[in-house]
């Protein structure tokens, strides 16, 4: 293997364990919290978190096999599933995510009729519709042929082998990335900047409050002050972060490898295999950052996984201080004898 083969092969193992890690971190605190499971965008992330255990226990390894080896790790039919599941998993995972941004969009700009127009039968419909929409693409190729090892990706994923399906392909791969990769970013730019826009009237709305509060109170400390100053100007950065973390980490894992498999349809572009490779990786990075985009960095998440550390702690010290009490009880009755 060449330095380049060791260095991608380790940060395949990398995004495996730390995905691996992180999304059964999150499947945990679903269910070990209830308040968690009571609340709607926890079907959907649980359905997100779902794909994402699935890429990383299926995809990944036979990906890092490819890389390792150079050809089609396992048979044709191993490669078949493995490149269906791909094609799905993939699909799934970002209807997923347009379906949470539109779940917020809700919360947010209609708050008093969430409880009314986000419910759980809803939520299960949305996700009936992704379920759909990312079951058919895989179906209408594996039916084709249109599924198997592709070297410049090194991975089990959407190819073509016959020269005379190339014009039906091509307008398939177009059709699919337009109807997956397109259609949530659509969703995800409508809704976030609909949230932002609302989230920035009210922190205006909070900033005339403050102002007013901080002339009224004259004999105020200027600390005090200037902490009132800065709150407001981190209240004002908070939404904008997290709506720019939503949409950057989309387009920065999903879009470098989706704008090469449509570069790719043009015979005249050359691609490297070592930017092949990379796209993938970048794509595969989503399986590592939506478990800390969409839960364990929030405050709920954040206190159930903690509780259920210092639960286990907790419990193992209990276990710990009753072995040393009978190892102690132990040694006085030796002595006794």
């Amino acid at each position: 293997m060449s330095i380049w083969e060791v260095i991608v092969a380790f940060v395949v193992v990398v995004l495996m364990l730390v995905a691996l890690l992180a999304n059964v971190l999150v499947l945990m605190c679903f269910l070990y919290s209830a308040d968690i499971r009571k609340q709607v965008p926890g079907l959907f992330i649980l359905n997100l978190t779902f794909c994402n255990l699935l890429t990383t226990v299926s995809n990944m390894p036979l990906t890092l096999a490819g890389i390792i080896y150079k050809s089609q790790p396992g048979g044709d039919q191993i490669c078949h599933v493995v490149g269906f599941l791909e094609t799905f998993l993939t699909t799934n995972s970002m209807l997923s995510m347009a379906a949470l941004s539109i779940d917020r969009w809700i919360a947010v700009v209609f708050p008093l009729s969430y409880h009314s127009k986000m419910r759980y039968r809803d939520a299960a419909l949305i996700l009936s519709y992704t379920w759909l929409h990312s079951v058919s693409f895989p179906i209408v190729a594996a039916s084709l042929s249109w599924v198997g090892f592709h070297h410049l990706y090194a991975s089990c994923t959407l190819y073509n082998k016959r020269p005379e399906d190339r014009t039906q392909f091509v307008i398939f791969t177009a059709f699919f990335h337009a109807l997956s990769f397109l259609l949530s970013l659509i969703v995800l730019c409508f809704t976030y900047l609909k949230v932002l826009k609302v989230a920035r009237f009210h922190c205006k709305r909070i900033d005339v409050i403050t102002m007013q509060t901080l002339v009224l109170l004259v004999d105020i400390h200027p600390s005090v002050r200037e902490r009132c100053l800065e709150e407001q100007k981190r209240r004002r950065q908070r939404a904008t972060k997290k709506i720019s973390t939503f949409i950057g980490t989309f387009i920065l894992c999903f879009a470098p490898y989706v704008i090469t498999r449509l570069v790719e349809l043009s015979s005249v572009v050359h691609i490297s295999s070592h930017w092949g490779i990379i796209s993938k990786c970048l794509a595969y990075s989503k399986a590592v950052s939506d478990p800390f985009v969409y839960s364990l960095l929030r405050h709920q998440y954040k206190k159930t996984w903690k509780d259920i550390i210092n639960k286990i702690l907790k419990r193992s010290s209990i276990n710990s201080s009753a072995l040393t009490g009978d190892s102690h009880n132990r040694n006085i009755l030796q002595l006794n004898e």
